[in-house]
């Protein structure tokens, strides 16, 4: 095969690894949100069971988890999921949900309690409080640790081959089985490297925008 017809081939590969980062963030940056508050709640059965079940999915192989989501239904509830490329969705979703809900709650609570006085003295509520005045904090604060999870993530995408999902490394994978073609494989490196270098320009200006927060 020619180099344009390799490339094409690993273009439509890459589509899939763009969908799944894509849709991971999605879910999981709210969810992770979500999570952290639970973690933090000062209902301690809640708090406990929250932190439990981050510790386990933190703890187990991303891998594992995607042979748990996409097997175990199908096993116990004889209801599997309905696509591959769902099952390992959900299982990135959950971990990196997991990871994020980390790295809110450090930031959350490294928040003075004096920023939360100076509000109820001002008379906002608790809400107004937190998306008006803490969130733009954190999201500052927890920057660098989140734009390391995400970039993780550009290349954790490649796991979703262990289930037959067709993302670039899959496609990679298949000529060098079907036509022995090794190359392919190594190229897939200049679209990791590309969608890295694109996410890192994006962190960077970022952080020049929430850079009004420094002391």
């Amino acid at each position: 095969m020619s180099f344009w017809e390799v490339t094409i081939s690993l273009l439509g590969g890459f589509k899939t690894t763009c969908l799944l980062f894509a849709f991971t963030l999605v879910f999981s940056l709210p969810l992770g949100l979500i999570i952290s508050f639970g973690s933090m709640s000062k209902f301690a059965p809640l708090r406990y069971l929250v932190k439990i079940i981050v510790w386990i999915v933190r703890g187990i192989p991303l891998m594992l988890q995607i042979f748990i989501v996409f097997y175990v239904p199908g096993f116990i509830l004889g209801a599997p999921i309905s696509s591959r490329f769902n099952a390992a969705l959900i299982a990135f979703t959950i971990n990196y949900a997991c990871y994020f809900s980390e790295i809110y709650r450090g930031g959350i609570e490294s928040i003075s309690r004096s920023q939360y006085e100076a509000g109820h003295v001002l008379g906002m509520k608790k809400a107004q409080i937190f998306f008006k005045v803490v969130l733009l904090q954190v999201i500052k604060r927890i920057s660098a640790p989140m734009s390391n999870e995400v970039i993780t993530l550009v290349k954790d995408t490649a796991l979703a081959r262990v289930i037959m999902v067709t993302e670039i490394l899959k496609v990679a994978e298949n000529f060098a089985a079907t036509r022995a073609l090794i190359w392919p494989l190594f190229y897939t490196g200049v679209f990791y490297l590309l969608f890295v270098g694109v996410l890192t320009l994006l962190f960077g200006y970022l952080e020049k925008r929430l850079s009004y927060f420094r002391a």
